[in-house]
């Protein structure tokens, strides 16, 4: 079993030129704010998933990738490795997700982990996949109230009609933690609906018509191969969570993952929040991984 993780470092002046140039906008600072926390992940996944086999680092450039992180156990994949030049650059995660699946040599059988999302307590590998099946609370939704419901009911509707099915009234809408992923059934997705996804992956930055990887969890739900069952996953969002409440989480975790999310702050409560999480974490994970060099 595999991890694929995306980031986006926003203070690296490469990209951000990158971003201006092509979206003639500046950088949303939430969207692509860096809380330093990647070598957590980094740390949980060490501690809590020794069974992984390989981790995935999906990054736009070279300068994308911290200068701590291990080569030769970190697997540095570009976006122009696995996304056609065409589409490229993208500062839209869902082409990126779209295209996670042509990462060489991936596993069958992988999770794909945003970087809010991170391990905390010990996992086991039928935590997410057994006998030819993956694991994921599934949900079901009628109202869209914003571009990301929206997205979502694309994705939906494009795997009903990829599975010769009738629409629906009610969307889906997985569980948002890490996505266990089969490689084969995203290729088989991916063959049949293409074009579709090509429509959409011009798109540098995220709109209404957009796909995410939802379209890949919502066929194989609907194939059988995903069972509604839900991960062991806490989420706190910056926007009212307290530093205290997050400490005592990280040093003493309830649940065995949890997503951090970011939203819109002002930059008074940011370092405030940034440095009651770094200083939680390296508690929790103190030692440093093998997917860490020495510096």
């Amino acid at each position: 079993m595999d991890i694929v993780i995306t980031y986006v470092d926003g203070l690296d002046p490469v990209w951000q030129r990158d971003y201006e140039k092509h979206t003639n906008q500046p950088v949303l600072e939430k969207r692509f704010r860096d809380w330093g926390t990647l070598r957590y992940l980094f740390r949980g996944i060490a501690v809590n998933m020794p069974f992984i086999r390989k981790v995935h680092l999906v990054v736009s450039h070279e300068s994308q990738v911290p200068e701590w992180v291990n080569r030769d156990e970190v697997h540095v994949v570009l976006h122009k490795d696995i996304i056609p030049a065409e589409y490229l650059p993208t500062f839209n995660c869902n082409p990126i997700e779209m295209h996670l699946h042509r990462i060489e040599g991936l596993d069958e059988e992988y999770l794909y982990f945003n970087d809010d999302v991170f391990p905390m307590k010990p996992c086991a590998p039928n935590d997410f996949f057994e006998a030819g099946h993956c694991f994921l609370g599934m949900s079901r939704h009628l109202f869209v109230f914003d571009m990301f419901k929206r997205i979502c009911r694309n994705s939906d509707r494009l795997a009903r009609k990829a599975l010769g099915l009738k629409p629906s009234l009610l969307f889906l809408r997985p569980q948002h933690v890490c996505t266990p992923m089969f490689k084969s059934e995203c290729e088989e997705l991916y063959g049949k609906v293409k074009e579709e996804i090509a429509k959409t992956s011009s798109a540098r930055t995220r709109n209404g018509e957009n796909l995410n990887q939802y379209l890949f969890l919502d066929y194989m739900f609907l194939k059988g191969r995903l069972i509604n069952h839900r991960l062991s996953k806490k989420h706190f969002s910056v926007g009212i969570v307290s530093g205290e409440k997050l400490r005592k989480f990280i040093t003493q975790p309830s649940h065995q993952l949890v997503c951090i999310n970011d939203v819109q702050l002002s930059e008074e409560r940011y370092v405030e929040l940034r440095k009651a999480l770094l200083d939680a974490f390296e508690v929790r994970f103190p030692q440093r991984s093998k997917y860490e060099q020495s510096l």
